[in-house]
């Protein structure tokens, strides 16, 4: 077993724990970006990002965060005065619809309460009544509430009711819940290396149908660095269009071994098995899940109102050596959110739950009769 004294115990949505095989890769010496041995690399990241993203289209990769990849989906397949649909229910669905807004795109927004999923037949209404639309965009996850769209039912919508295009936001999706690119007619996907890949933050991946690439040619929106036209033209030679984030790739080709053959499925299953237990963890012990469709990356739980939420959150990391996700914006300082991604093996579960049960008891939101171990042994059991 495992032991973590006073080690910090990484516990968010994201940046998430990273294994040992990523930390040697990330350790190693430099190499040149321009070089044999690195374009190896990156072409094997590339073939097995495929599969990844179920999907046979090209898989393109980007030195920047997740938000910059979805900035790159919009701007490479709209032009100023497109109409798009975007569908917020929550602070990243607010996000895109604001970058979307930012390149004179005119944005129309589908308002989903926060913490319920997307309605395929609001989405069908809203669509038959704007046949204009050119895109709709949205969240598999929208992490902010732990809340999972059914994208796949929504995608199907689209496509029967528009000709617009189906972007969406897999950042915290790709890796830990199923999603068919291509067989669900997505038209563009993007996630992000700090999520289900295990990495740390600075990669961007993405995927366009044919369709979006038909979109690309058309494409009026200003952009140079992140041209995705000409990254996969680079891409074509195993090489990238500007300097190559060789550290992140050479850790990502790493990781990727993880999701070859049924890894992909494993991962995505330990996720679920992660969710599901901390949920039922906590729901025994009285307290509610903020998400009415949660989902498999995260889990968002309703903090007492009686407790300084903001305050809870900052003693779990500086007092008990844990870091959760908070509250964002109308939901700052009254839930916690708890990630299931990253290499989060039962040892370090069950580390992080003591710290939480500990920091829970000292603020009175559990009963200090509660036999927490033998709560937390019975809930690791599961896993």
């Amino acid at each position: 077993m495992q032991t973590f004294g006073d080690q910090p115990i990484l516990l968010a949505p994201g940046p998430v724990p990273l294994s040992q095989e990523v930390l040697t890769a990330l350790a190693l010496p430099m190499i040149h970006h321009r070089t044999d041995e690195f374009s190896q690399i990156l072409e094997s990241c590339l073939q097995r990002l495929k599969w990844v993203f179920q999907t046979e289209q090209p898989v393109l990769i980007l030195p920047s965060t997740g938000s910059g990849g979805m900035e790159a989906l919009l701007i490479n397949v709209l032009s100023p005065g497109d109409e798009v649909l975007a569908i917020i229910s929550g602070k990243f669905g607010e996000r895109w619809a604001e970058m979307a807004e930012t390149f004179d795109y005119k944005v129309s927004t589908y308002n989903v309460p926060w913490g319920e999923a997307a309605e395929p037949k609001k989405l069908e209404q809203l669509l038959k009544e704007n046949p204009q639309f050119k895109a709709v965009i949205g969240q598999v996850c929208e992490t902010s509430t732990a809340t999972l769209h059914p994208i796949k039912q929504l995608a199907q919508t689209v496509q029967q009711h528009s000709k617009a295009l189906f972007l969406v936001d897999a950042i915290t999706g790709v890796g830990a819940t199923q999603l068919l690119m291509d067989q669900w007619g997505i038209d563009g996907v993007v996630a992000g290396s700090q999520k289900a890949f295990k990495l740390p933050t600075g990669l961007a991946m993405l995927a366009l149908s044919d369709r979006a690439w038909q979109a690309y040619k058309t494409s009026t929106t200003p952009k140079f660095a992140f041209d995705l036209g000409k990254e996969l033209k680079a891409n074509q030679k195993s090489t990238t269009f500007f300097s190559s984030s060789v550290t992140l790739i050479r850790a990502l080709d790493v990781a990727l071994n993880s999701f070859v053959g049924d890894g992909l499925n494993q991962s995505i299953q330990r996720c679920e098995q992660l969710a599901k237990v901390t949920r039922e963890h906590f729901e025994t012990l009285g307290l509610t899940t903020y998400s009415k469709s949660s989902a498999p990356s995260v889990t968002a739980l309703n903090l007492p109102e009686t407790i300084d939420g903001k305050k809870f959150k900052s003693d779990l990391e500086t007092k008990y050596g844990v870091t959760l996700g908070g509250g964002q914006d109308q939901l700052a300082g009254k839930i916690i959110r708890i990630g299931h991604l990253g290499e989060i093996t039962n040892d370090l579960y069950t580390e992080g739950l003591r710290r939480i049960h500990q920091a829970m008891r000292d603020y009175g939101i559990f009963s200090k009769d509660i036999d927490s171990e033998r709560h937390i042994q019975s809930s690791i059991a599961k896993l």
